[in-house]
């Protein structure tokens, strides 16, 4: 009994250890941020303490599959099980390594864990790897087998060579009963009613050490188990689906159509020149540091400038959804990996198409990243231009064509569309790697500096677009929506689970925009999934399929904004917002009266429920 309890038992200490290695390896990797936002090192010496109970339960869950192999090996006289055991180990510290390794890239670009969602991207590795600098690539590359190796000859030396019991204790009837009684008990957590969840490793009001406290492996099994179920059971329910569609529809509801119009064309080109990764912090007006974006300054004198806008999600995919169909952005799943689904949902490019508009899509890059290129495809695009099929002479880097020569050339390719047009010119050089072709003008920022100067760069691009665009016959009848796909992390660190990381710029402008309009603000809430139903209501068209999508430009609209996170949401009225930890239980965030609480936390529910119940009925 004491041998294999000892064997057991040296195991079990083993993958504790290796994760407490792996989580300060993580930390080490972002101490600057962890400075930054003056953290004490006391609460990142608690955050060991805190991850312990994933770390047993996974831990747990693995030992179980050595304990198989030794029952095996024992019983049987086999030494086969014994090797199988020893593989079987190597392979996991090998993959635990890869998840904490992809990790350490992951997280500085995107604030969140290896989940499901991420996982979609793997499908096209190319582009992963386009993402980050070779460098970088290279580093992580190292970290996974160095990482790996360790904890291989760490295993060998102090767990394998623990004598294994002979077939005797095996056959003691306490011994079969109390082990795999303890494992379950590592597993779940204890013998308290409700089983362990990631929510036991969250302590702290700093998310980095949540997050690097909440054991990689575990967070990637219960995001994937969540995934594979959606279709199945929607794992954000909160009250019945009758509730929650009734609550969604009062949210949408209008008692009156006023909608202003801002244009004074029939039919204007409508071009959207959609920003990657911009966000609030890089526009002086929206609350960021003076001479990041100055051309984008200048053209505010003469736009329609929203300083209430938010994207619902964080990745580009996402976006599309939102841009095209009125889709808020998904939890755990994005739209673009269910092509099934793609025939339930509204498409503003085919409305267009529909009252006489022809519709291209350019970019500079390639398109096959999180599928976006059959959600386009889908969308009735006359025209998909990609870095591909761009001139050769065109400056590139990893990504594609950078985007002062691409946003100079999509200025006179739009010459070639018949009017009236619609067009989306989507930049990348605001996007890791940051390889864009000018030297780094702005030196202050602290963190994300090349983020930063990527800004700069795509600002000046902008400024030249502009300059070739009003050479053109087309620009007189053209009303430009200036947006971003989605947010980063900026200089600021705003945590991910705040509207404050979610803010990103809209801007009208353009020779369609009446003059009444040109110079001024907006402070109504709104975001990137009321594009749809505004700019058709702007054209005198039917919205009304776009169920998730609002009309800003009525003045007896709701303002309300949402964005998704793979374990909670965000939700903003006028009278405060809330920011929601599903897997807590409770608020990361809220800043709104108490007697509004209750309301404002039902209607965040029922949306993000609602959400999720109507893309399983799709």
């Amino acid at each position: 009994m004491k041998v294999l309890v000892l064997a057991i038992g040296k195991r079990l200490l083993f993958w504790i250890l290796y994760f407490a290695f792996l989580r300060l390896v993580f930390l080490a990797w972002y101490q600057s941020q962890l400075f930054e936002a003056g953290v004490p090192f006391s609460q990142v010496m608690l955050g060991f303490w805190h991850a312990l109970p994933l770390d047993i339960s996974t831990a747990s869950y693995l030992v179980s599959i050595s304990f198989i192999l030794l029952l095996l090996f024992v019983t049987t006289g086999k030494r086969q099980f014994r090797t199988v055991e020893r593989a079987v180990s190597t392979m996991f510290i090998y993959l635990f390594s890869l998840i904490h390794a992809a990790e350490l890239g992951l997280y500085g670009e995107w604030n969140t864990k290896l989940s499901y969602k991420a996982l979609g991207y793997l499908t096209n590795p190319a582009e992963v790897f386009n993402s980050f600098s070779t460098f970088l690539f290279l580093v992580l590359v190292a970290v996974w087998f160095v990482q790996a190796w360790l904890g291989v000859v760490f295993y060998k030396r102090s767990v394998f060579p623990v004598e294994v019991p002979n077939k005797r204790s095996f056959h003691a009837g306490y011994t079969l009963l109390f082990i795999p009684f303890m494992l379950f008990l590592g597993i779940r957590g204890g013998i308290r009613e409700i089983p362990i969840s990631i929510s036991a490793s969250w302590f702290s009001p700093h998310q980095v050490l949540n997050l690097a406290a909440t054991n990689s492996g575990y967070n990637l099994m219960v995001s994937t188990l969540d995934s594979s179920r959606i279709g199945r059971v929607n794992p954000f329910t909160y009250m019945s689906a009758e509730q929650a569609a009734d609550i969604v529809a009062q949210l949408h509801r209008v008692d009156c159509d006023s909608t202003m119009v801002i244009h004074h064309k029939a039919k204007p080109n409508i071009v959207l020149v959609l920003l990657e990764s911009w966000s609030a912090d890089l526009i002086e007006t929206l609350g960021g540091e003076p001479g990041i974006t100055p051309n984008f300054g200048k053209l505010e004198q003469e736009g329609l400038l929203f300083t209430n806008f938010y994207a619902s999600g964080n990745r580009t995919q996402q976006a599309m959804g939102s841009l095209y169909a009125g889709l808020p952005a998904l939890p755990l799943i994005t739209i673009t990996s269910y092509p099934e689904k793609y025939q339930a949902l509204p498409s503003f490019v085919r409305d267009l198409s529909t009252a006489g508009y022809h519709s291209s899509f350019l970019f500079g890059g390639q398109l096959l990243y999180g599928n976006i290129l059959s959600f386009l495809v889908h969308n009735g695009f006359d025209d998909i231009v990609e870095g591909k099929h761009l001139p050769s002479n065109l400056r590139r880097g990893k990504l594609g064509v950078h985007d002062v020569d691409f946003l100079k050339f999509a200025a006179t390719a739009l010459n070639q569309y018949p009017e009236p047009f619609f067009s989306t010119i989507f930049t990348l050089s605001s996007h890791s790697p940051y390889d864009f072709p000018m030297e780094h003008i702005i030196q202050w920022p602290e963190t994300e500096k090349e983020f930063v100067n990527s800004a700069h760069y795509t600002d000046k691009a902008l400024g030249t677009f502009f300059e070739a665009a009003r050479q053109q016959t087309w620009y007189e009848n053209t009303l430009f929506v200036i947006m971003a796909d989605h947010s980063h992390k900026t200089y600021r660190n705003h945590p991910l689970e705040s509207f404050e990381y979610h803010k990103v710029p809209l801007l009208f402008y353009g020779p369609a925009l009446k003059p009444g309009y040109r110079g001024q603000r907006m402070e109504q809430i709104c975001g990137n999934t009321d594009i749809p139903a505004t700019l058709l209501a702007q054209l005198g068209m039917d919205a009304s399929s776009y169920t998730w999508s609002k009309n800003f430009m009525n003045k007896c609209y709701r303002p309300f904004a949402f964005f998704e996170l793979n374990d909670g949401f965000g939700f903003k009225r006028p009278e405060g917002y809330l920011v929601w930890n599903h897997y807590a239980g409770s608020p990361w965030q809220m800043q709104v009266a108490d007697s509004l609480q209750s309301e404002i936390t039902m209607q965040g529910k029922a949306y993000m429920q609602g959400l999720l119940d109507e893309f399983m009925s799709y």
